[in-house]
């Protein structure tokens, strides 16, 4: 593919899961709030729904994620981002008119089905740019990523204090925009030549992750991905609780704090990850990102006050260099017509971490803060994060040696 339509249908991919992630950061500050108002007031009560809530759209992204890309290898790219956009807007429209929690629980599941728009995005990048470019592509969904929910949270925010519900139609407006941009001006990037015949066989959890056996070195990427997403639940899990019980931050601070954290994001993102790729290659570049990582997390899990955590932000923020190369490692291993599947691998790879790590780290969060600890460690959560990407960066430094030997 010539390099001025690569870059085409970079710009194209980038404004849609721009739009999606623009929807996704409106209503996050907002929705935990909506959810303890409709669940009686009662704190306690609300967090609990809250994360019944997390938990089945994991489990909807873990089902589903493998039909979404078995879809999207048989009928293209487009159509499944298309309806993916229609259903995230009718999402959005019933929470905003949700008069109960059971509402706004029919809403999350259809989410839950829906919500493909990142395991097709990856999917249309791998069949748009060269292998070589593949991991620059990857670079750039991941600060579209960033610059969503940098703008979002903020602008959600300040919605919200207008009126509850207005985040929620504002989501769904996008979402729509999203759908014509998509109708209108979004080309295919599958073509008819290199699509697979769909199979239910492979199309469900257990028949996706067979793919992952199919090369010698994928199945053992993919457990680094797993180690990579199950880290990074750390931050959806505690940071929150974590920033109010440790430095007493109000929602303000942290919502500033998160801005903070998709602003270096965006630059590791879309600013480094291409030079660093290009000077030292994507085994090395994903090694230096797992060790970033390490050094983050440790640094996080120590600061004792809040301005010794935002200093960390950056540190923290190369742990993205390991995110774009792991995903190219793997696409590259896979043939066009399987570039669909893989991402659905991925997809119920992360669903499977992100129904892991809530329980996982808010347990030792608890455990480590509990009256009468001594001494008590409210960093134990972010260690452990470490731990895992200290397993994941050994992992990837054998795989690498043993790549070098082939």
């Amino acid at each position: 593919m010539k390099k001025t339509k690569s870059n085409h249908a970079l710009t194209f991919i980038f404004v849609v899961v721009l739009l999606d992630m623009l929807g996704l950061g409106i209503i996050i500050p907002i929705l935990p709030r909506l959810v303890v108002s409709l669940s009686g007031g009662d704190p306690a009560h609300g967090a609990l729904v809250y994360g019944l809530f997390g938990t089945l759209f994991a489990l909807m992204q873990f089902l589903f994620s493998p039909l979404i890309g078995s879809i999207s290898d048989r009928f293209g790219r487009r159509p499944v981002l298309l309806i993916s956009c229609l259903g995230m807007g009718l999402d959005y429209i019933v929470m905003a008119l949700a008069p109960t929690t059971g509402w706004l629980l029919v809403g999350r599941v259809l989410s839950g089905l829906t919500a493909s728009s990142v395991v097709t995005a990856f999917a249309y990048i791998a069949d748009s740019t060269s292998p070589k470019q593949r991991a620059a592509g990857f670079g750039i969904l991941g600060a579209a990523f960033s610059l969503g929910f940098v703008v979002g949270p903020g602008v959600g925010g300040w919605l919200g204090s207008i009126s509850p519900r207005l985040p929620f139609w504002v989501a769904g407006t996008l979402s729509l925009l999203n759908f014509l941009y998509g109708y209108f001006i979004l080309p295919e990037s599958l073509k008819a030549s290199r699509r697979a015949a769909f199979s239910w066989k492979k199309s469900n959890p257990v028949g996706s992750l067979v793919l992952l056996k199919s090369h010698p070195e994928l199945s053992g990427l993919a457990f680094l991905q797993f180690l990579n997403y199950l880290a990074h639940g750390v931050l959806s899990s505690v940071f929150v609780l974590y920033g109010g019980y440790r430095y007493g931050w109000d929602p303000k601070q942290v919502g500033f704090t998160l801005m903070l954290v998709g602003i270096f994001t965006g630059v590791v993102q879309g600013g480094l990850i291409r030079p660093v790729v290009k000077s030292i290659g994507e085994w090395k570049s994903l090694l230096l990102g797992f060790l970033f990582g390490i050094l983050g997390f440790t640094a996080f899990g120590t600061a004792s006050v809040g301005w010794a955590f935002w200093c960390a932000i950056p540190l923290m923020a190369l742990w993205g260099l390991a995110g774009s190369p792991l995903q190219s490692l793997m696409s590259q291993r896979v043939g066009h017509s399987e570039q669909g599947r893989l991402q659905g691998a991925n997809g119920s790879i992360r669903a499977l971490s992100e129904l892991l790590a809530p329980g996982l780290f808010t347990s030792v969060y608890a455990f480590f803060i509990a009256p009468g600890r001594s001494p008590q460690l409210p960093g134990a959560p972010f260690y452990l994060a470490a731990l895992i990407l200290a397993l994941a960066a050994s992992l990837s430094l054998m795989n690498y040696r043993k790549a070098r030997a082939r």
